[in-house]
């Protein structure tokens, strides 16, 4: 029988990655055998990743009953659910993760800010945090130092998420945004600014950055720009990372209670110097 290769998954399904260039007419027998093999086997969900250059067998999957779900650079994923239960396929991912930075100079009490040079705040005359995307596979802690260095030259250490907030059809009018505020430590001073994306970038003291007249008119910005002012002015505690591993092993980080990350690594570190001796 002449059936697609496909690799299973934990879910009854089958994921089919093309990367043999196929006649539309023959990848449509095979799909259409394939399709009867995996029904009578009871799979559900039939996937097919179809990288740049297999655009001729777009239409013949369609017809079949697939559907889009994602896109990505290199490759078109479609879809298709074969069961006589629910249809239980996930959505394509729904969020973005975003960042702003607030890094502090305790002893200046000043805040890095910037004007840009493009996007919302473009002509605005708006002096805001460091912002930025976190990249696909890319930490929160480590995003939001990345951004920092990218938009301002200043080297800067995670301490700690401040706090964060969800606002739907943010992101082409579709995603939804999460976006984190995190507090950072700089190890550096000297600001170069990033001459594709930001006017301007210098230290304000925190008093003038709360109170510009759009952090006062803007209920959101203003409830954000107080909660950096709050850590500026007393023991604001955050949530900070715990650095971890998930189940099949890869490095992750948990995010809790800044004094109790502290807790829970201190006692980490005293078992392991513990079984070492």
């Amino acid at each position: 029988m002449d059936i697609l290769n496909g690799e299973t998954d934990n879910y009854d399904g089958v994921t089919v990655t093309m990367d043999e260039p196929m006649d539309a007419e023959v990848f449509t027998h095979r799909l259409r055998a394939s399709l009867s093999h995996w029904r009578e086997q009871g799979k559900k969900g039939i996937w097919i990743k179809l990288p740049l250059g297999f655009a001729n067998l777009i239409e013949s999957a369609v017809t079949e009953g697939f559907r889009y779900h994602h896109a990505e650079p290199e490759y078109l994923m479609l879809v298709c659910w074969i069961s006589n239960t629910p249809d239980t396929i996930p959505a394509n991912a729904s969020h973005i993760v975003g960042v702003g930075a607030l890094v502090l100079n305790k002893a200046t009490r000043e805040v890095l800010v910037v004007q840009e040079k493009s996007g919302y705040f473009r002509d605005k005359n708006v002096w805001k945090l460091p912002t930025g995307v976190v990249h696909e596979g890319e930490d929160i802690c480590d995003g939001v130092a990345r951004e920092v260095k990218e938009e301002t030259g200043i080297i800067a250490d995670f301490v700690e998420v401040l706090s964060f907030r969800q606002s739907h059809k943010a992101f082409l009018k579709q995603k939804t945004d999460l976006f984190f505020l995190c507090v950072l430590t700089p190890r550096s001073y000297d600001i170069t600014e990033q001459k594709s994306e930001i006017l301007e970038a210098k230290w304000m003291p925190i008093k003038e950055y709360v109170d510009q007249p759009w952090n006062q008119k803007k209920e959101m910005f203003k409830i954000m720009a107080e909660i950096c002012e709050k850590k500026c002015d007393e023991d604001y505690v955050g949530f900070s990372t715990v650095e971890t591993v998930t189940g099949t092993g890869k490095k992750s980080f948990v995010y809790c209670n800044a004094d109790h990350a502290k807790s829970l690594i201190a006692t980490r570190d005293q078992a392991s110097s513990s079984s070492s001796l």
